[in-house]
């Protein structure tokens, strides 16, 4: 054969090479199309899940009166809430900031389910405590209905004053502390347990000079701090610290210490609990890593 005859059959083959690169390159056109859509899919999806979790610290938020705790969802919530707008602002061909923002949604979802957690542990707590302090005062009315009978128009006045003119601490906070003064966040740095609270505006208490008592619970259901003694529904029950202050009827700022002592500070949740006047006046709780 010469050479013109492989010429001729070269030219005749050409179509059929240009046909074929062409159907592979449409192939191919098509297959990172589809990979695309499928990124494009994932964004959109990291995007719900952010705006989601942002919605769901406003669900969390609801009925928390810890300040310290409320300001922890808030901060999350606007890291969240930031993390979105990077995402939507990010161009689609980015793909390693992409990646990251992915794996900060796997981050947030690990901090959120930690907050629901607490949280939930935190309002059966709650719960617990104010059914405790409900049948308490159920028990209380009961006894004065009972001893009263013979004056019952009275006793039911009476009832109603010495309710209006309890004692109710708000906005209270315990705080961890390391020997410096600072904020301890591992019970092994504790050294003392700092409460503070506002003792609410009560024009029908009476005024004067009012003992509050704190009594600190440690996980384990020990008091902390067993230096005092005080009376609540009858029992002489343990005190970890008190103060002595002169109540106006106008809201006031308290605080007191109390010292950790040498016992071991096992990790989880600490609560302390308020009494003034024979009444349990408020209570707080806090977890602590070990």
């Amino acid at each position: 054969m010469n050479k013109s005859y492989y010429a001729a059959l070269m030219l005749l083959c050409l179509p059929i090479f240009s046909s074929c690169r062409s159907e592979k390159e449409k192939q191919q056109e098509k297959e990172l199309e589809e990979l695309r859509q499928l990124a494009d899919m994932d964004r959109r999806e990291m995007e719900n899940q952010y705006a989601q979790f942002a919605l769901q610290y406003d669900e969390l938020k609801k009925g928390i009166k810890d300040d310290s705790l409320l300001h922890k969802l808030s901060a999350e919530q606007a890291r969240t809430q930031q993390l979105l707008e990077e995402l939507r602002r990010v161009k689609k061909t980015d793909a390693a900031e992409i990646r990251r923002l992915k794996q900060e949604l796997e981050s947030v979802r690990a901090v959120l389910r930690s907050y629901i957690i607490q949280v939930d542990s935190l309002t059966r707590e709650n719960g617990r405590l104010t059914t405790e302090r409900d049948e308490a005062r159920t028990q209380l009315t009961d006894a004065n209905t009972r001893i009263s009978s013979l004056d019952q128009e009275r006793a039911q006045l009476s009832d109603k004053v010495a309710i209006a003119a309890q004692l109710n601490a708000s906005a209270i906070s315990l705080q961890p502390l390391k020997k410096n003064g600072k904020p301890a966040k591992k019970t092994k740095d504790i050294v003392r347990f700092s409460v503070s609270f506002l003792l609410n505006r009560n024009v029908t208490a009476a005024t004067g000079n009012k003992t509050i008592y704190v009594r600190l619970m440690s996980p384990n259901g020990t008091v902390i701090g067993t230096s005092l003694r005080f009376s609540y529904q009858g029992k002489s029950l343990e005190a970890s610290a008190s103060k002595v202050i002169e109540y106006t009827g106008e809201e006031q700022r308290v605080s007191l210490v109390v010292q950790a002592g040498d016992d071991f500070l096992a990790p989880g949740a600490y609560s302390a609990h308020l009494f003034c006047d024979g009444q349990m006046i408020g209570n707080t709780s806090i977890n602590m890593e070990k």
